[in-house]
């Protein structure tokens, strides 16, 4: 489902050219994902396919500073076997202060940091983003859909498209619908100054092609789903006890529930005689 929003641009990443006009809009697909809803839960395989594509594809610039190679066992989350996760780990080098050296990574230790300095963590990057700001549409808003930091990203990754007729060719960056706050040519503005095309130009090239993974349960390698699946991994990140407090919160509201139909009873029994004017003799 296509939401066409409206965000205030700025100047940005790193891009030479303009960014001008108040106002840009971009396109997010409110994709739906299995964990959201007071019941809904991560997809054990479709987290450890975002494992993958983070790794084959994303590790090459963006790290998890912020999170542990043995969570990747955790239930709720990858739910990999321990044998896995320390082969997992092993294939990564992490500094020693004691050895003042590097060694193979173990579990107890956490991914590294970016590789580039320009390369933005991924840890909290599914929380750190929104997707939706305010009414639009059909009226829905943050307050019903949430922030929507996964929509952002996997819009994101599947919004690179050719750039349009009136953008110059030698405009840097790539254009994407997705994103708004990057740079925009003056070619492409109105007299009125308002933006003729969504998205903006952002620094950081197509990182999915499609196919370029290969999942081991045989999962469809399309764009789009390599896009859910890593996005799905990075809201885990960033999000690793949802389950736990979804649980927790469930149990809760059936206690508050049970409590007040037990207070309700009480009362009902205790002022049952004053209500009906008896008497105790």
């Amino acid at each position: 489902m296509l939401r066409t929003v409206t965000l205030a641009a700025a100047a940005a990443m790193g891009l030479a050219g303009t960014a001008m006009a108040a106002e840009t809009e971009v396109q997010i697909t409110d994709y739906d994902f299995p964990y959201e809803g007071p019941f809904g839960a991560f997809d054990e395989m479709q987290l450890q396919r975002g494992l993958q594509v983070y790794t084959e594809i994303c590790a090459a610039c963006h790290g998890l500073q912020y999170v542990s190679y043995r969570t990747l066992s955790d239930e709720g989350g990858p739910n990999l076997p321990e044998d896995q996760v320390r082969a997992y780990a092993a294939q990564f080098e992490t500094f020693d202060e004691e050895l003042d050296d590097f060694r193979p990574a173990t579990p107890a230790d956490k991914f590294p940091q970016s590789a580039l300095p320009e390369a933005p963590d991924l840890s909290l990057m599914a929380k750190s983003r929104a997707g939706f700001h305010g009414p639009y549409g059909s009226g829905m808003n943050q307050l019903f859909k949430g922030m929507g930091g996964p929509e952002y990203i996997a819009s994101l990754l599947t919004g690179y498209e050719e750039a349009p007729a009136c953008a110059p060719e030698d405009f840097p960056g790539y254009y994407n619908v997705a994103f708004g706050t990057g740079g925009y040519p003056e070619e492409c503005i109105d007299e009125h100054g308002h933006h003729e095309v969504p998205g903006s130009w952002i620094s950081m090239p197509p990182p999915l092609l499609g196919d370029d993974v290969v999942y081991e349960d045989g999962h469809e390698t399309s764009i789009e789903e390599e896009a859910k699946d890593v996005t799905a991994f990075m809201m885990w990140t960033a999000e690793p006890k949802m389950m736990a407090r979804k649980q927790a919160g469930f149990t809760g509201v059936l206690f508050l529930g049970l409590l007040a139909v037990l207070l309700y009873l009480t009362n009902k029994r205790v002022w049952h005689r004053v209500k009906h004017g008896q008497r105790d003799e």
